[in-house]
């Protein structure tokens, strides 16, 4: 199983230009073999949450036609896509959530944040279930950014047969969790953890890239750097 760990800088508030960019990667990381392609967290219109706020119009639905160019992409080449970003919930408000696009173009999961950090919980629903998908025989668990502080996530995804930890995040330079977080929860739970990162600034400060994996002992199996956009491959499960 390959999966592509992506990185690039949203355009705030722009879902059409992101989702031009997303499609885009998915084609081009699914041309060299990608099963999974895993994008960063709020990649649908960079990390705003301020900006969401205030404009209703950035929340989206599962089904939202918006979308459409990333499912189309992923029935050309055959790859699932782990996109994130404000969608609707059953009341009236929104997650920060991931839905994941499977390869014929349909919804094979959703997973909504778990825990909110700072001005997310003022904008935010909180999700009280954990995300997972299977294909090809590998499951696959999901997680975003802070959820990745709390190794319950990790145990839990581990007890559950899951072979592949997917965690869309946006890190800065200063963010220790390349080193404390993502690592360890791969050694101690015998997991792949596969990170899709944020390039360039957003609401809170400058993402750094260095998308990428680790294996099962904690060591690091794919980088893409702290330069520029595009994606770097992992061989997983």
């Amino acid at each position: 199983m390959i999966v592509a760990a992506t990185q690039f800088s949203p355009v705030a508030g722009d879902i059409d230009a992101n989702v031009r960019t997303i499609a885009a990667l998915v084609r081009a990381a699914g041309a060299e073999g990608a099963r999974v392609v895993v994008f960063s967290e709020l990649s649908l219109t960079g990390y705003e949450p301020s900006l969401i706020r205030d404009t209703p119009a950035l929340v989206l639905a599962e089904d939202d036609a918006r979308l459409d160019p990333v499912r189309e992409a992923c029935r050309a080449v055959g790859a699932a896509a782990v996109v994130n970003g404000p969608v609707r919930t059953e009341g009236a408000g929104s997650g920060i959530t991931t839905l994941v696009i499977g390869p014929d173009g349909s919804l094979l999961a959703r997973y909504d944040k778990r825990h909110l950090y700072g001005v997310e919980a003022e904008v935010f629903a909180a999700g009280t279930a954990d995300g997972r998908f299977a294909l090809d025989g590998v499951r696959f668990a999901l997680a975003t950014c802070y959820d990745n502080r709390f190794p319950d996530l990790a145990a839990r995804a581990a007890a559950d047969g899951c072979s592949v930890y997917l965690a869309s995040s946006v890190l800065g330079a200063d963010n220790d969790s390349f080193e404390t977080v993502y690592p360890v929860r791969a050694r101690d739970f015998g997991l792949y953890v596969v990170l899709g990162n944020v390039l360039g600034a957003n609401e809170d400060g400058v993402g750094t890239g260095r998308a990428g994996a680790w294996g099962p002992d904690g060591g690091r199996i794919a980088d893409a750097g702290p330069e520029g956009p595009g994606f770097v491959l992992a061989e997983v499960g």
